[in-house]
Order: structure tokens, then sequence, then C-alpha cells
């Protein structure tokens, strides 16, 4: 119980206290409020010292309310000592609570310019998404996410060499820099849910995927429980990028590639892709864990429950643990899913499991 109590103490009471005493030292605070009171003190002391029937709390209260300009005029001095005392606090008053307020408000200015030039760290957040490197492609990641209601208000962290935050978005925080261990770090990498890694257009393909292998391997470091997807420019790296420990790997190209030769064949497809894919537009298509009335049945009959309870269209199982290769499509009518399954559906709006 008393070490209970010392670590309750410890992390409630000193280390808070120690570090609001930290600030006001280092920002000069601590020297502007012990002339801060010195002069109420003086001032009170002042105004009993001329006006010996006024009592001292209520010099003390009037010595507040003169330095901070208030005036109530509750209480007035009526001797010329007594004003003499007024106006110098009067003066000073002004000069020492401008320079007080004004080095708050510089204070929260700072950190506030600091999180827009991408100068602050968010080692604090947990289970965030955390993407890596700005473009026309990120740009269009982060629309859609915030267009998802599963994402619109999920902590995101963004990597970028760039010189300020390139949207305005009250849940995106922006780490200016490279994709170095320190910048991961800054960027909560430990405690990161999910780490997209989208290539880097300045570069040839082949240099594009060898720095996104590299960043993947520093992400894995620092991280291996993290999800990662990366995008890469050529189908000849992915083996490099599941080596490395990519949990997704997105050929770009490849993918592009498959969609207009499907749709030079069935009109039509691009359409329907886009509108899956897409959260901004249509339906999505997302996946939800197998409930407890669906577990153990048989996929003809959760197919049937789920388009009719939810309105939902089942396409495919991912089984637990299973990696993109072991996703099951278009399953048999008697697969069996299981109850730590997850399925692959076409939303009708939802947002949960069933």
């Amino acid at each position: 119980m008393g070490a209970e109590l010392t670590n309750f103490f410890k992390t409630n009471v000193a280390e808070p206290f120690l570090a609001l005493t930290a600030f006001l030292h280092r920002e000069n605070l601590l020297r502007l409020m012990g002339v801060i009171v010195v002069l109420v003190v003086a001032g009170a002391l002042g105004l009993t010292y001329f006006e010996e029937n006024r009592p001292f709390p209520d010099a003390l209260w009037w010595s507040i309310v003169t330095l901070t300009t208030v005036g109530f005029g509750d209480i007035s001095p009526l001797t010329l000592g007594g004003r003499l005392i007024g106006v110098v606090l009067m003066f000073f008053g002004i000069g020492v609570l401008g320079m007080f307020t004004a080095t708050i408000a510089g204070v929260f200015v700072e950190k506030r310019l600091r999180k827009e030039r991408g100068m602050g760290s968010y080692d604090h957040l947990n289970d965030h998404i955390i993407l890596c490197g700005w473009n026309d492609r990120t740009k269009e990641i982060l629309k859609d996410l915030r267009a998802d209601a599963r994402a619109a208000a999920a902590p995101i962290v963004l990597i970028a060499d760039i010189e300020a935050k390139p949207v305005v978005d009250e849940h995106l925080s922006f780490v200016k820099g490279g994709l170095t261990e320190e910048h991961l770090q800054r960027a909560g990498i430990e405690q990161a849910a999910t780490v997209v890694l989208v290539g880097d257009r300045s570069l040839e393909h082949v240099a594009r995927d060898a720095k996104a292998v590299l960043s993947l391997l520093t992400v894995e470091s620092l991280n291996p429980a993290v999800y990662s997807i990366v995008e890469l420019a050529s189908e000849d790296n992915v083996r490099h990028c599941e080596r490395a420990g990519a949990d997704e790997i997105i050929v770009g190209a490849e993918f592009s590639s498959r969609v207009i030769s499907t749709a030079t064949l069935d009109h039509g497809i691009s359409t329907v892709l886009r509108e899956l894919l897409s959260a901004q537009v249509g339906h999505d298509l997302i996946t939800i864990p197998v409930s407890d009335a669906l577990a153990e049945r048989p996929f003809f009959d959760v197919f049937c429950d789920l388009k009719r309870d939810h309105g939902m269209i089942a396409m495919a199982i991912i089984p637990h643990g299973a990696t993109t290769g072991g996703v099951v499509t278009n399953p048999a009518a008697d697969a069996i899913v299981r109850s730590d399954d997850r399925l692959v559906v076409v939303s009708a709006g939802e947002r949960h499991g069933s």
C-alpha cells in the first residue's frame, strides 16, 4: 500500500510539479512572478504605513486590484502617500503584467508554430496511423481515410520532408524530415498501429523501391508488431519487401495495368472498383469480425444472413493470422466461417461488425 501511495504521489504530484517548475524557470516566469509578489506586498505595506487604520488584508486586496488595473473602487487611499503608492503600482503593474502575459502567449504561439512546422513530438499517441511521404497520392489517401467514419477522427501522423503541415486537419500531426529513426520515434512508432510507406515520386523506379525497402527495415526494427503497408513501383521488388516484413504490398503500376486490361474486356469494371475502394463515394469494401451468431456456420448461410439483416455482401474470408496470400475469395458454399476469421464485405454504410 505504501509503495502504491508513493508511486501515485510521484506520478500525479511530484512529477507534474517539477515539470511546471522547470517550465516556469525556463521561460523566466519565476522572476516575473517574484517581481509581481514583491510589488503587491510592498504596495500593501506602503498603504498600511501611510494609512495606519487600514487593515493589512484590505491593503493587500487593494494592492492586487490596483496592480492588475482592475480598479473595483471598493477601497481607495485617502492620504497623499497612499495615492503615490497607487500611482507606482499602476505604472509598474501595466509593464510587469504585460511582460507576464506576453511571455505566456509567446510560449503557446511558439508551441503551435513548432507543431505546424513539424518540430513536435507525438510519442504519447497510441494505435495511430503514420503516413510516410507527401504527394498527390498521400493527399488522396488522407482524404479517403477522413471520408470513412472509422478514421474520420483517428490520430494520424505525417512524416514528410516539406516546410509545413500541408492541410488543415486537427487530428493530423506533422513531423518534418525524412524517414529516419529519430523522426519515426517522434511520430510514436513504438505505439503505432499502422504505417503506410508511399513511394517517393521524385526518384526513378529502382531507387524508389530501394528507399521503400530500407525505410521498411527501419520501421520493423523499431516496432515489429506494427502493420506495414508499402507501395512499390515494380513487382520485381515484392520479394525483398516480403523479406523485410511488409504486411501488405501494393504495386502501383501492376494494379493499374490489371484494372485497365480488365476494363478493356469487361467495360465498367474500373468504375465499380473505384466506388468500392473509395470511402468518398458509394459503398465500401471493408473487413468485419465474425460475430458469435455467424461463427462456425457455412459461408452460404453467413452470406444470406449478412445480406438480409445488414445489406452487406460477403466476398472473401481472411483466416486468422493469414497474410494477403491466405485470403479465400468467393469461398465454397459449405466452407465453414470460423470465429477468429474476418470477412471482406461490400458495406451498406455500416462501420461495425455484425
